[in-house]
């Protein structure tokens, strides 16, 4: 295992029980399959947060946002 690291992780019986037979029905190792879904969730791109991203052309921002929601939700 020439540039690999040991690592342990715990993970409850029923999703161990699926990690068997999941890695059994691809005919690969639980450490194969462990490092494909690491490596998955690692390149996955981050979600961005909030309701607004970016800074929209008419200039709302966290600062400002305030303002732009004045009566929102009001009947």
């Amino acid at each position: 295992m020439y540039g690999m690291k040991r690592t342990t992780i715990y993970l409850p019986e029923e999703m161990k029980s699926r990690l068997e037979h999941e890695a059994s029905r691809r005919q690969i190792t639980e450490a194969e399959l462990i490092r494909r879904a690491v490596d998955n969730e690692l390149h996955r791109r981050a979600p961005r947060g909030g309701i607004i991203s970016g800074a929209p052309k008419d200039g709302i921002t966290g600062a400002n946002l305030h303002e732009h929601m004045e009566g929102f939700g009001e009947q």
